[in-house]
């Protein structure tokens, strides 16, 4: 039985969560912030609030975004560690494939 790596393991999560494109409008919106978003999504983006709830679940888990309940509202933002970790990753991975392997 094959074992995964944990780099192929943590390169499939983030390119789970990356792979929706409300989720990838939730990211650049808030990688386009100064500071953190206190606010609701779905107010900002065209999705609705339980989408917008879903999809920033998925983000969270993933570990790209990061939430803080500061009732009334929620401070959402970008995980900068796991970022350019993803980001990192995500490169070595499709570097990694001499170009003379591709098909034509």
């Amino acid at each position: 039985m094959h074992k995964y790596t944990e780099k192929q393991k943590r390169i499939a999560q983030y390119a789970k969560a990356l792979g929706n494109p409300a989720r990838i409008a939730i990211l650049e919106f808030l990688a386009a912030q100064d500071t953190c978003f206190f606010g609701a999504i779905h107010e900002i983006l065209p999705i609705a609030k339980a989408t917008a709830s879903q999809h920033l679940k998925a983000l969270s888990e993933a570990g790209l975004i990061q939430g803080e309940i500061q009732a009334p509202k929620v401070k959402y933002c970008i995980n900068r560690a796991n970022w350019e970790e993803a980001q990192t990753l995500l490169a070595d991975f499709f570097k990694a494939t001499p170009k003379e392997n591709y098909c034509s």
